[in-house]
């Protein structure tokens, strides 16, 4: 069986802006975090994307946190209708600067009515400091670095 057609990839600026829109259009990615030894994978609803810099909350009693304190490793992959693949690697950073943490929640009407208070004990939120950035087309097999900035 012959392989399908793949749409070219375009190279630098046009490339990370098809990575960003891919994104935007995926909306939600699976994050990767590590057990222990065991890989887990989890899907997650961002907060906050900011270019690849992404922003996810969590509760302070879940799994994802107390592996994300013991290690923030992550890669989160966002996944497109035409299957189209955006990789993050990077380090999920815990977000304290209240400014930002009021700015999402301000912004988050979900977070409000689930969590009831910024103060809430159980809010944590996360940046995910994004150090390598992938793109794949479908059946391309083939992934493409992108520019951070």
């Amino acid at each position: 069986m012959s392989r399908p057609p793949v749409e070219p990839v375009p190279a630098g600026a046009a490339l990370r802006e098809l990575a960003l829109t891919t994104i935007a259009d995926a909306k939600f990615p699976v994050v990767a975090s590590m057990d222990g030894d065991q890989p887990r994978l989890r899907p997650v609803s961002p907060v906050r994307t900011d270019g690849f810099t992404v922003y996810v909350a969590s509760l302070r009693s879940s799994n994802k946190t107390a592996e994300l304190e013991k290690n923030g490793k992550v890669e989160l992959c966002y996944l497109s209708e035409k299957h189209d693949q955006v990789r993050i690697t990077g380090v999920a950073e815990r977000v304290t600067d209240r400014s930002v943490l009021q700015e999402i929640w301000d912004g988050n009407p979900l977070l409000r009515g689930f969590l009831g208070s910024i103060d809430n004990p159980e809010f944590v939120l996360y940046r995910v400091v994004p150090n390598r950035v992938r793109f794949m087309r479908e059946w391309a097999l083939d992934y493409h670095e992108v520019e951070l900035s």
